[in-house]
């Protein structure tokens, strides 16, 4: 009679000690606390990240609303530019603009009419170039342009510099005809001398003397 295959000897069985118990569910305490520490640390990047686009965008968009600018559309043959804002929220009250001192001596006031007519420095604007020696036909003037607006019902001042195309044509016994042609920004946030801001880029801008 074959022999019976020995059984196997099993391992005997061991409790886990109560510190043993109290080191695992410590360790998987730990665990789930450092997950949900994670968790809502990655949620608080993600709202602080997605809050500070939005202040970004928001600043993009404050700047932008509060940029003023000008255009200047030649009216009746040139004899005036009718300006006008890019943007139509913004509704302009009063303007003061000031031209080389040695075009014209006093800024010109306007109320609610914003424009800029060629017969306010026509005269001047000969002479100056007439005692420059220029003889050139077309030109650049430079105007300081402080004006007063509105916009989402707060009153708002621009202090800039602009350029001011002309060409001259000549005439009979009289000083030659004017004829304005557009307008472009040179730079905004000018200081409170818009005077001497103006007549330092004439001092740039001014046709050259004719050569002999």
């Amino acid at each position: 009679m074959s022999e019976q295959p020995a059984r196997k000897r099993r391992l005997p069985l061991r409790w886990l000690s109560l510190a043993e118990l109290v080191g695992i569910v410590a360790v998987a305490i730990a665990a789930l606390g450092y997950w949900d520490s994670h968790r809502e640390r990655t949620q608080t990047d993600r709202e602080r990240a997605a809050a500070e686009q939005e202040k970004q965008a928001e600043a993009r968009a404050g700047a932008l609303k509060l940029s003023f600018l000008m255009t200047g559309t030649p009216e009746s043959g040139g004899d005036r530019l009718r300006l006008a804002t890019v943007h139509p929220e913004q509704v302009i009250q009063t303007q003061t603009l000031s031209f080389p001192s040695d075009v014209r001596g006093d800024a010109v006031q306007t109320t609610g009419n914003p424009r800029i007519e060629a017969g306010w420095f026509e005269g001047g604007l000969d002479r100056a170039l007439h005692a420059r020696g220029s003889k050139a036909r077309q030109g650049r003037l430079p105007v300081g342009i402080v004006t007063v607006f509105i916009e989402d019902g707060q009153t708002k001042t621009d202090r800039a510099l602009y350029l001011v195309g002309y060409s001259l044509h000549p005439r009979v016994l009289r000083s030659d005809k004017v004829e304005l042609e557009g307008l472009s920004l040179v730079r905004r946030g000018v200081g409170e001398d818009v005077q001497a801001a103006v007549d330092a880029l004439w001092a740039r801008e001014a046709p050259a003397p004719a050569k002999p």
